[in-house]
């Protein structure tokens, strides 16, 4: 196995645990958004495992796909960071996740959906403001 593919030794025990620890799915933003959209009556598949990146959100009859970005796994252009120690490794990690995000955007849009990246500092009213926006308009396009 490629050395730069595998993880670094933890600092110590308690910044490995804090790691493990961090949710993977059902975080306080993506719980915030589920809470507004379907307090809009806009229902949803959560984490559907039908479509490629299981999405946070899936409105199936819209072909919407929404996902919940954490500014730090996923490089936001505004709060994104960096770490110091093993930068080169967190580099490539995080170069990575943004390549995956990049692939199951395509994936999806080559199934015919439509992907929204909502990032987690977005505020909530008006990430659901664009989430129902666009779900609207893929549920009933104007007719000419």
């Amino acid at each position: 196995m490629d050395r730069k593919s595998t993880p670094p030794p933890p600092l110590d025990a308690a910044t490995s645990a804090r790691f493990q620890r961090m949710p993977r799915s059902s975080t306080k933003p993506e719980l915030a958004l589920r809470r507004e959209l379907h307090g809009r009556g806009l229902r949803f598949r959560v984490n559907h495992p039908g479509l490629p990146g299981r999405p946070d959100l899936a409105f199936t009859r819209a072909k919407l796909a929404i996902f919940v970005d954490g500014c730090f796994w996923h490089r936001c252009p505004e709060h994104g960071t960096l770490p110091r120690n093993n930068r080169d490794w967190w580099q490539q990690k995080l170069d990575r996740n943004v390549a995956r995000d990049r692939a199951k955007d395509t994936a999806l849009t080559e199934l015919g959906w439509m992907v929204l990246h909502v990032w987690e500092h977005e505020a909530t009213n008006a990430a659901a403001d664009r989430v129902e926006a666009e779900w609207r308009r893929r549920v009933s396009p104007a007719t000419p």
